[in-house]
């Protein structure tokens, strides 16, 4: 039966859920609150956000560094966002098993699916499989003390490659050079110390495709490396090569050109002083891999790569000459992947959901009404804060060309009732400020290297942080 349009019916707020409470899911949320269409009270809007962890905040929560202030600081302006009284957290509740698509249909006039993008690219070569060979967004969420991943991380390797030229890997390889002690100014869990803390590392390499003038770090990122304590950065001279393309984008790119400063300088400082640091941090250009080698027990000793050049039109090619760095571990982070979603179409090769500017496709490649996608999800895993918020403007802009009163079930607290007729033990954001408070009281009971109290420390185990959010909800 076609819908009744929100012209017909002004009697009640055009029902929303957000599967997702990331980024992408929060400021879709948040601009479709601000829109032209709420702020003309031409249409009012009741928006609940669903997301299967207990607490909010998707990436920005398990997937950034956590010596990294700055991004999560991202957290205080999304905090501010969910205290509009539009919006509703409910958290622990997974789509497609505790909730199905036509459930939600059924309480909601639109859906958005905002799920990001949380697993591994996929990577081709001899030994990938290796006892010792991970992806970096394994390794990400164990530090970043994700519910759902083992408590355990092997960190025996003394040589470590790392693979790729974007702001993970410069993640992943300055956790792993780092001193444990001194992330304990972070909200790092216990365990993540523990472990960190015993890890025998005096290598790190990080290895990139292309050259120094094509490297997909921002320049904050990379700067960064040089703030860790007892860590040098060892840049090689033979790997800066230039072309015309190269010159080019250092003169027409301002990032570029600061990427480049920064690694000049270093490349200076590494002249006049060589370093005696016990750890060292390596960039590598230019260089791809071929095979992760295997010892007769089945675990990385070594890995080879293949040198490249640059074409002269801004990308490269094989040289045919290898290298072979003795490491004990490898962590790819070349990139995340989508993860297909129950009773939604699926793009297995670009890792998303079928979609027009945001709008939801069928299998004949037309809109499916009421359904919408944002974020990674949406477009695939590019893209700063920046293209998230311009990402969620397309997409509410569409939904709300598109709203009509599907619901069945409109009622604000129908869909509180149906979960609890459920058994779902959801979480709300009264009780994220219990979990909250929770973590700063662990912060205040523990200290640092410099016996300071922490600012926080992160509750690990999802029993836990269900208890504790229930608790004060």
């Amino acid at each position: 039966m076609k819908g009744i349009s929100v012209s017909e019916n002004p009697a009640r707020p055009l029902r929303v859920a957000v599967i997702g409470s990331g980024p992408a899911g929060v400021y879709a949320s948040d601009l479709l609150t601000k829109s032209d269409a709420v702020a003309d009270g031409e249409v009012d809007v009741s928006i609940d956000i669903f997301d299967r962890y207990p607490a909010p905040f998707g990436l920005i929560r398990y997937g950034v560094a956590p010596d990294h202030p700055r991004i999560k600081g991202i957290i205080t302006s999304l905090h501010k966002i969910m205290e509009n009284p539009k919006l509703r957290f409910f958290g622990n509740v997974e789509y497609g098993t505790d909730v199905t698509l036509s459930e939600l249909r059924e309480h909601y006039d639109a859906v958005i699916f905002a799920t990001g993008a949380y697993y591994d690219a996929s990577l081709h070569i001899p030994g990938i499989d290796l006892e010792g060979s991970y992806g970096a967004a394994d390794f990400v969420a164990w530090y970043d003390g994700h519910p759902d991943v083992s408590r355990e991380w092997t960190l025996d390797a003394k040589e470590i490659a790392v693979l790729g030229n974007g702001n993970v890997a410069l993640d992943v390889a300055r956790v792993l050079s780092k001193h444990a002690e001194d992330l304990l100014v972070t909200e790092i869990p216990d365990n993540v110390y523990e472990g960190l803390k015993k890890s025998p590392v005096t290598d790190v390499h990080i290895f990139g495709r292309r050259g120094p003038a094509q490297m997909k770090f921002t320049p904050l990122e990379l700067r960064e490396l040089a703030k860790s304590r007892d860590v040098d950065i060892v840049l090689h001279e033979e790997e800066f090569q230039y072309d015309e393309a190269s010159e080019a984008a250092i003169e027409s790119n301002n990032q570029i050109k600061a990427l480049i400063k920064t690694l000049d300088k270093w490349r200076e400082e590494q002249k006049e002083n060589p370093g005696t640091a016990s750890r060292r941090l390596h960039l590598h250009f230019l260089q791809s891999p071929a095979e992760i080698v295997g010892d007769e027990n089945g675990k990385v000793r070594a890995i080879r790569m293949e040198r490249n050049e640059l074409d002269g039109a801004g990308g490269i090619r094989p040289t045919g000459e290898t290298v072979e760095y003795p490491v004990q571990a490898v962590y790819r982070a070349i990139g995340y992947h989508g993860s297909e979603l129950p009773e939604i179409g699926y793009d297995v090769t670009r890792g998303v959901i079928p979609n027009e500017e945001g709008r939801v496709l069928d299998e004949s490649e037309s809109p499916i009404p009421g359904l919408y996608a944002t974020g990674w999800i949406k477009r695939g895993p590019v893209g700063l804060i920046g293209s998230t918020k311009s990402d969620a403007l397309e997409t509410i802009t569409h939904l709300l060309e598109d709203r009509e009163f599907t619901a069945t079930e409109a009622d604000a607290e129908s869909i509180t009732e149906f979960l609890d007729s459920k058994g779902i033990e959801y979480t709300t954001w009264e009780g994220w400020h219990a979990l909250d408070e929770h973590e700063q009281s662990l912060g205040q009971d523990a200290t640092d290297a410099e016996g300071n109290p922490r600012k926080r420390v992160k509750v690990v185990p999802r029993e836990d942080m269900v208890q504790i959010s229930r608790s004060g909800q």
